[in-house]
């Protein structure tokens, strides 16, 4: 049976491995979590950049709990549905987007494109690496890829 309402209100870390509710989604729920993303950040762009930093890497270690637990509740360690790791990490790359509706964009599709081709190491760790802490690194690793590329075109532009 697949996750539903129910599964994701039968504990907390099911409902934030599941964004919210956004990995219910039936296609995309990857890039449905991604989107969630944006009004966090647009909700904490105003704080610090150590409180902010701090929070996202709170929010990295919950996910390793709570995509841990949740996969284990499934029976499957990266369920599609677990989407807390594409919200850490793109919360993550937002900062270094130009402040553009272009440029989130360009983050936003930059990110997808490293999460999908996880291009090494992101794929070689992703089969090595089990639990809530492999379901968390392949994305912060995606995410970094898109930080250079975006690093990069702030450099050239």
């Amino acid at each position: 049976m697949p996750p539903d309402w129910r599964f994701l209100a039968a504990h907390p870390a099911h409902f934030l491995a599941f964004g919210f509710g956004a990995g219910l989604a039936p296609k995309a729920p990857g890039t449905f979590g991604t989107l969630v993303a944006l009004p966090l950040y647009f909700l904490l762009v105003g704080l610090s950049a150590p409180f902010y930093w701090g929070l996202v890497l709170l929010g990295g270690l919950i996910g390793i709990w709570a995509c841990g637990r949740t996969g284990r509740a499934l029976g499957v360690a990266d369920h599609g549905g677990i989407v807390w790791d594409e919200i850490v990490a793109f919360l993550a790359v937002l900062p270094f987007a130009p402040p553009t509706w272009w440029g989130y964009l360009l983050a936003f599709a930059l990110f997808r494109l490293f999460d999908i081709w996880k291009p090494y190491p992101i794929g070689w760790l992703d089969a090595r690496v089990e639990g809530g802490l492999g379901v968390m690194l392949d994305d912060v690793l995606a995410a970094g890829y898109a930080i250079l590329c975006l690093m990069g075109a702030k450099a050239w532009i």
